[in-house]
């Protein structure tokens, strides 16, 4: 079973194995980052966030506990349907492709865990960007959790083999055209799946040229999720924090 790159993130994110690979995912770190960053943008008591790219909804459902009203958007139907068991009157989620503007406007816009970069076509990376404009009221903040291309490339892991639930991935990791690809076979039940996930290696700069672009205003740049100061050869991500 052989993807379609065209758009290979939305048969990859809608399969198990998606899920399965990525189940050692930090929560603790990731609901510290939360705990953060909506400390630093003092966004208000049950303000309304938009989370962007949601997945299956890990940050959507802790913003929603620590008292945010929040909406989870995703272009994955079936990560949607998974979290749609645990809404609430604080707490909704829709199947939505980031690309085009959600028909509400919210306190801040979160696109994190580097959900970004993914598109074919260069004019969607715009499209997206406008569209986060276009979902922040007028004391809204808008938020991309990217990774940090630079110290990436140059820490990149060639090849390696990561064995969850008795399934051996087999990740080749390499740089082309500008992308970060990760191609990722595996057999499972006596089938053999290929897959790959390609991600723009965008630099600050990259992102400073469609803010400008956009209309959007960058405030500030972090490195980790402890919001420490960026440095592109050592920090591990890329927080840009725009409105």
């Amino acid at each position: 079973m052989t993807n379609n790159t065209t758009a290979w993130f939305t048969s990859w994110f809608d399969t198990p194995f998606y899920h399965i690979l990525y189940k050692d995912r930090d929560d603790t770190e990731a609901h510290a980052f939360m705990d953060t960053l909506t400390n630093y943008l003092n966004i208000p008591e049950g303000g309304t966030i938009l989370d962007l790219a949601c997945g299956k909804g890990r940050h959507a459902l802790y913003l929603n506990k620590i008292g945010f009203d929040v909406t989870g958007v995703d272009l994955s139907a079936n990560s949607i349907d998974f979290a749609k068991q645990f809404e609430n009157h604080r707490l909704r989620f829709d199947v939505h492709d980031m690309c085009t503007p959600y028909h509400k406007t919210f306190d801040a816009v979160f696109n994190l865990f580097t959900s970004f970069g993914y598109f074919e076509d260069d004019a969607d990376n715009l499209k997206t960007i406008e569209a986060i404009k276009a979902e922040l009221n007028p004391f809204g903040f808008g938020v991309i959790d990217f990774m940090n291309s630079e110290f990436v490339i140059d820490n990149l892991v060639p090849e390696e083999v990561k064995t969850v639930e008795d399934i051996d991935f087999h990740l080749k990791r390499y740089v082309e055209d500008g992308y970060i690809i990760k191609d990722i076979t595996f057999t499972a039940d006596e089938r053999l799946y290929n897959f790959q996930e390609r991600v723009r290696g965008f630099t600050l700069a990259d992102f400073e040229a469609l803010f400008e672009q956009a209309g959007v205003y960058l405030l500030d740049v972090f490195g980790d999720y402890k919001l420490h100061k960026f440095n592109p050869k050592t920090s591990e991500r890329l927080v840009m924090i725009f409105k």
